[in-house]
């Protein structure tokens, strides 16, 4: 084996008819990070017969002397179950990459370990990943663990929710829980509508997901130009008409139900048992009636403020292999109480069930299903869909030059 340099349209004939493929290993992808501080190269493996084995777009950055870091996202595209061949590539790998001067080398394969339910049960698991996790670590990379999220300095989550979109959507729907099939009610009663903004202005998304993703703007901007043509982004607005309406009619009829609550509580012909259900059931007719009065006190502000509307929601969305990716999504903290990202969701598997996407990767959820589990609440945005969970493998490093980079370490300590 050799690592030699591959042009983007060599790379890209060989990773598409990869099983692993995946955008992250694309020249798409290479040409839209390279804005962004890392540079690229696209590397292939090949035999003695210059028989292509393994790929990958490769970021890498100048630190050191002249030296490199290297990183391959979701890569080495590469057949893992071959015992020998794992063990070739990191031999290779050590002396070639040092000859480009590399002196660290990360990567996270694109290899499931397995599937899971919302509550971490394993519903399908991948029979050859011990054996390749294995391969993986005899030839010498060192694995960094079963990471639950971001810890270790991790450049991905192992973790992903993917939403699959084989049933029929009333089907779908039902198989949600109840608590996010509540909040899709609650979102649609107050009169919000989604729309697909065909110019791809990310202006609004931008506000709603600037403080979590800690990115400029012109980072989703250029990997919308690059992608073009696969790239949707979705807008969920408040109608507020409807809104007030709504509010409104929900309110007066809160209002009905609570006095009748009252009335019977005040029947004196009920025995104590009873009417303490009654009490019961008042005193969440009360709260609920509080939260229809706030939201018609904020309908009615909306109206006057936003008559035609004001967006509440946003998504930038990559449809890649049959496939719908969320790059990013957020809400207007200030609405929260609208529930605008679950109807976000719901109304995106609506549309791409009905373009035939096999699924909607939802991105980063933790790998800790606990209840205390400090990203309980990101799990809770996203598993209540009948959301399935990959556990991917996770990262491997390579030190290729020892010293240089323990020096370098050294050097860079806090």
């Amino acid at each position: 084996m050799k690592v030699i340099n591959l042009s983007p349209v060599q790379f890209d004939e060989y990773a598409e008819k990869h099983p692993n493929k995946t955008y992250y290993q694309s020249s798409k992808y290479g040409e839209f990070i390279k804005h962004f501080g890392s540079k690229t190269e696209y590397l292939g493996i090949v035999d003695d017969d210059n028989n292509i084995l393994g790929a990958s777009l490769v970021l890498f950055r100048d630190v050191f002397m002249g030296n490199k870091i290297g990183y391959a996202p979701r890569g080495f595209l590469f057949d893992y179950e071959d015992k020998e061949r794992v063990a070739e590539l990191a031999e290779t790998l050590k002396r070639d990459l040092a000859k480009k001067k590399y002196m660290y080398f990360i990567m996270d394969p694109s290899v499931a370990l397995s599937v899971r339910d919302k509550t971490g049960e394993i519903v399908n698991l991948n029979h050859n990943a011990e054996s390749t996790l294995d391969n993986i670590k005899a030839a010498g990379f060192s694995y960094k663990g079963e990471t639950k999220y971001l810890e270790n300095g991790s450049q991905k989550s192992r973790w992903e929710g993917v939403i699959t979109l084989n049933q029929d959507i009333r089907d779908k729907f039902n198989n949600f829980d109840k608590r996010t099939r509540s909040k899709i009610r609650k979102a649609s009663s107050a009169g919000l509508e989604i729309h697909k903004d065909d110019k791809k202005d990310i202006k609004y998304v931008y506000e709603f997901v600037k403080k979590k993703e800690r990115k400029p703007i012109s980072y989703f901007q250029e990997f919308i130009k690059e992608f073009g043509d696969n790239i949707d982004v979705y807008y969920v607005n408040v109608n507020t008409e409807t809104y007030i309406i709504n509010s409104r009619r929900a309110y007066e009829k809160e209002v009905e139900t609570n006095d009748n609550l009252a009335e019977i509580i005040q029947d004196p012909s009920i025995d104590q048992k009873t009417r303490d259900e009654y009490i019961n059931k008042k005193m969440k007719s009360d709260t609920q009636k509080e939260i229809y009065k706030n939201n018609m006190i904020q309908s009615t502000k909306l109206l006057k403020e936003y008559p035609k509307g004001i967006p509440v929601a946003g998504a930038i969305v990559l449809r890649y292999d049959n496939a719908a990716y969320i790059i990013t999504e957020g809400i207007n903290e200030k609405y929260k109480n609208l529930y605008a990202g679950y109807f976000l969701k719901w109304k995106m598997i609506e549309e791409y069930i009905s373009q035939g996407i096999k699924y909607i990767n939802l991105g980063a959820v933790s790998g800790d299903f606990t209840a205390d589990n400090k990203y309980k609440a990101l799990n809770e945005s996203k598993l209540g869909f009948n959301t399935l969970v990959t556990e991917n493998i996770g990262e491997f490093e390579l030190i290729i030059k020892k010293l240089s980079y323990n020096l370098y370490l050294n050097l860079n300590k806090k």
